[in-house]
Formats: C-alpha cells, structure tokens, sequence
C-alpha cells in the first residue's frame, strides 16, 4: 500500500500515523481478546470453583463497553480525538492492573465492567482517524483497523496459553497492562488529527460517485453482521469436537482462525475490488456467511470444516471490508467521535445478542443451533439489504 492511498492531499498524517494507530490497538487489545477464553480457569481461584460466572461475565465489558461508546465518541468531538484516544488506552490499563491483582469475584467483576466503560480504544481509534482521514483514505485505513483486530484476535490467546505455564492467566491481566501504557505513550506523539481534517478537507464535487447507505441503514446493518457471525465463536470448539472427536487443540485452533486469516491476507485486495460497489460486496458478504454457517451444521469431515471457514472467512472478508467503505462515506460532514462512537454501540449490542442467543440455541438443540441462527440471520439481511435506503449522487 503506498503512502499516499492512506493520506489526504497535502496532509502531513499519512500511512506512518495510521500504521501507528492500528499497532497500537493490536497491542492494547491483547488481554481484551486473549484473555476471556481463559475465565473459566481464572474464576476458581477467586471462589467461583464451577466457573458458573464465566459466561456471564465474558459478556460484561461488552455490555458496558457499549453503554459508554456514544458518551465518549460525543466527547471526543468536544474535546478532541487525540485526548480520548489516550484516555482510552489509560483507561485499559487501569482495568487490566485492577484484574491482575484481584483477590475476589467481586473486585475482578468490577475490573471488567470498568474495562468496558474506560476503554473503547476500537470505536475511539476510529473517530481518531475518522478526524483526519476521508473517503478511500479513511475506508483504507477502518480496513487496516479491523485487521489489527483480525490478527490480535488470532495471535492473543495463542500467547496468553504460552504464558500460561509460567503465569496464571490472571496474573497476566496485570502483566498485559503495560501494552495499553506503551500505546499511550507512542500515540502521544501523534498529533491532534481535528486539525489536520480542517486544513485539508475537500469539497465533495458532483463528479464523484458515492454511494451512500443511510446511518440509521449502516447502524442495523453493523448490528446484523456482527450479531450473524460472533454467535458462532462461543461453541465452534464443542462443534468441531462433536463432529470430529479426538480433533487436537490446536486443529481446533486452527480451524477458528482460518476466518480471520483470510481477512488477514485479502482485505486490501477486496477493497480494491469493492471500494466503489460496496453495497454489491456487502449482499456477497451476507450471502458467505449465511451458506458458510449452514455448511457448519452438515460438514462431518476435516475438509469440509476446512471448506466451510473458508467460505465464512470469504463472507467475513466482504462484509467488513464494505462496511469499513459505507461507515468512512457516512462519515463525511459528521462530527466522527459520535458517529464511530454510535457504531460501536450496536456492534457491541449485536455481539452481546449473539452470545445470548447462542447460550440459549445450544442448550435447547445443541451446538450446531448457533451456526444455524446465525446463518438464517445472515441470509435475512441478505435478502433485506436491497430494501435499505440507498442515495447515489452519479458522475456525469
């Protein structure tokens, strides 16, 4: 990717700033996305000996992450980007040292809901760069964004159960906290995006083709697409164990990440392809994922779970990809921090849906329910996105 596919004309915030901004979210989120699959071995040593908690608990800084993304975007438009962005990190790193050395249940529950309410560094990261960024740049640069999320999701807990011999994974909350301080601290290098956004913003011209989805449109289709793909991760282990018994740890490993590694090496390829047609890759998208997860539910061997993440990861691919081109087009002449702010919200309420709803399928009908709803849920939008309001301004 050349520096100028990531910089406003003229502008001194290029490729370097936006590198910087995704490393340092990779980094952050490493006890944020490594660390929750390990409660179940966490909670008995502070007295839940069954672990009943876990899952309640691993929906917690969600939940409240979600509460307070609106509240901090808006502030961030007020008070700038930059400064809300550190506050974020900071506010990471003051929740994971509160969990590393938390001596009861209650204290490490408080821990996690002020990680949800002072963190945010996704949805803040975001309004950063939305502040400075626009169009292609700005699509290029949310794609860039949820590949940094794409490969801490994969690499984090591959550490954390690295560390795990040597380490509790609690006590690594605690270890971990010095990622979000040394994100703090090179971010604050950076300068104040507001600025930069104001000096170089464009007139958009009517010789530019833009389509556009309505925000209210991009905030059901946030929560659509996430609520349709997050539900299958709790129970695709106990799936593949069902449907291939004796599969290794790390196969089972593999085979989770497989979705996020296709991200990982055809994001910037797809968005190239897509950039200009995002609505067309985005029914694509939900179309993967739904033939993706209903593959799920009759795949009996290793190939064909292998073939079915593929075609997830293909759907995953398209679907964030072009919602990473609509969310940088409704940015345009929107304060950012409230907008990106709001988006987290019901990308938060959608993960937070799907994991009741696939606590609830599999008790009721087993672990392949959640694949299954999640695949119906998908192939709906698919069906509905045609429905959705559209506005295109065409080059003459």
């Amino acid at each position: 990717m050349s520096v100028q596919a990531l910089r406003m004309p003229g502008s001194a915030f290029g490729r370097s700033h936006v590198h910087a901004v995704a490393g340092c979210y990779f980094v952050a989120s490493f006890a944020a996305l490594g660390l929750p699959p390990y409660l179940t071995e966490i909670l008995p040593e502070l007295g839940d000996r069954g672990a009943r908690w876990a899952g309640v608990l691993y929906v917690v800084p969600t939940v409240f992450g979600a509460l307070g993304a609106p509240l901090w975007g808006r502030l961030a438009d007020r008070f700038g980007r930059k400064r809300l962005l550190l506050r974020a990190q900071l506010g990471l790193a003051v929740a994971f040292l509160l969990a590393g050395w938390a001596d009861s249940l209650a204290t490490f529950t408080v821990a996690l809901v002020l990680q949800g309410i002072l963190g945010g560094t996704f949805a803040a990261s975001n309004g950063y760069l939305g502040a400075a960024l626009e169009g292609v740049a700005l699509s290029k640069a949310l794609t860039l964004m949820q590949g940094s999320a794409r490969a801490a999701l994969v690499v984090a807990p591959i550490v954390v159960g690295s560390l795990s011999g040597w380490m509790s994974p609690q006590r690594q909350y605690a270890l971990l906290a010095v990622l979000p301080l040394t994100a703090a601290l090179l971010l604050a290098a950076l300068p104040e995006p507001e600025t930069v956004r104001q000096a170089e913003r464009k007139p958009v011209t009517a010789s530019e083709e833009t389509p556009t989805v309505s925000l209210n449109a991009l905030y059901a289709l946030e929560f659509a697409f996430v609520f349709s793909t997050v539900i299958s991760f709790p129970y695709l282990i106990q799936l593949v164990e069902d449907r291939l018994p004796g599969t290794s740890p790390a196969l089972s490993g593999v085979l989770f990440a497989l979705p996020h590694l296709c991200y990982l090496v055809t994001a910037l390829k797809v968005h190239s392809v897509f950039q200009d047609r995002p609505r067309t890759g985005l029914a694509l998208g939900f179309a993967g994922i739904a033939l993706g997860l209903a593959g799920h539910g009759i795949a009996g061997s290793l190939p064909a779970l292998i073939a079915v993440r593929l075609l997830l990861g293909a759907g995953l691919t398209l679907g964030l990809v072009c919602l990473s081109v609509l969310a940088a087009d409704c940015a345009k002449g929107r304060a950012p921090g409230g907008m990106f702010g709001s988006l987290e919200f019901f990308s938060k309420a959608g993960a937070v849906a799907a994991g009741v709803a696939a606590a609830a399928g599999s008790v009721r009908f087993g672990p392949a329910a959640p694949v299954l709803i999640g695949g119906a849920a998908a192939a709906l939008t698919a069906t509905l996105l045609p429905t959705l309001h559209l506005r295109t301004r065409w080059s003459r």
